[in-house]
């Protein structure tokens, strides 16, 4: 600025250019304290267009990964019932099993041989009454034809296939679809009959619950995979989007101490066309 500026009354220009300055300081200073208080680097798109674009990306995938977690996590949930109900079913097939060797010996009588029967007609109600009662959300797991599919990612293809069928599919895991619902025995030769039946039912449902260990395998690596998405994710739209605290506090001193200095040089602006009235009073 040149020394006859000071002789301008009309047209104060370092007054103008000192409130330009202080302007100018009073915006940073004040989008710095937004990323103070918001603990985001980029709070509008026009404080970064392109990483604003990029981070809106990266937290729509985050929550969809979250989602997808979660509905993985629900997965898991249905299966633990079913399998808790057929590891029962396996407890009961063995009593079943204790049973029905029990009474294939000639040692025991008519009678005996009844009070046997009543026990395995009483455990293959509960096994029935089991698989009845084994139901999520309205829907029979144990059914005979539960198939459900499972969205555990965020990409329409992050999709698991879940089938729990039984042979007899109408009768699903009950004593009649596991055909045990006839056991008898009142004789040695039904007896050793119902053995072989019964072994045939723990043979299919061990291999029930073999299938339902790799479907919970399958949501398990499902997990660990979504949870190291979500991570890296978020740690990627940290960078991009979050606030350097170190940085942007260091920036308010700064700003803090050009702020003081401006509004000094704008006081001093302010009063040196009183110089003028020195040739007037002269």
């Amino acid at each position: 600025m040149a020394f006859g500026d000071f002789n301008r009354i009309n047209t104060n220009v370092q007054t103008l250019e000192s409130r330009f300055s202080l302007d100018k300081i009073n915006k940073e200073l004040g989008v710095t304290q937004l990323r103070l208080s918001t603990g985001f680097r980029i709070n509008r798109a026009e404080d970064d267009a392109a990483g604003f674009s990029i981070s809106a990306k990266l937290s729509s995938r985050i929550a969809g990964l979250e989602q997808g977690l979660s509905n993985t996590g629900d997965a898991k949930s249905v299966l633990d019932i079913a399998e808790s109900s057929l590891n029962s079913m396996l407890d009961i097939l063995t009593t079943l099993k204790t049973k029905a060797t029990q009474a294939a010996n000639d040692t025991y009588g008519v009678d005996e041989r009844q009070f046997i029967q009543d026990q395995m007609d009483s455990l293959v109600n509960e096994l029935n009454a089991l698989v009845t009662t084994t139901v999520y959300q309205g829907r029979s797991l144990l059914g005979g034809t539960y198939d459900a599919t499972f969205q555990v990612g965020e990409r329409t293809a992050d999709t698991i296939n879940v089938q729990l069928t039984s042979g007899g599919a109408d009768a699903g895991f009950t004593a009649s679809g596991l055909e045990i619902d006839a056991l008898d025995v009142s004789s040695f030769a039904s007896a050793q009959l119902a053995m072989v039946s019964i072994d045939s039912a723990i043979d299919y449902i061990a291999g029930a619950v073999n299938n339902l260990g790799i479907y919970q395998t399958q949501l398990s690596i499902r997990e660990e995979i979504l949870t190291q998405g979500i991570n890296s994710n978020s740690s990627a739209r940290s960078r991009i989007r979050d606030a350097d605290f170190a940085k942007e506090q260091s920036e308010v001193l700064k700003l803090q101490i050009l702020q003081q200095t401006a509004i000094a040089s704008l006081a001093q602006a302010n009063a040196a066309p009183q110089a003028v009235l020195g040739f007037i009073s002269a």
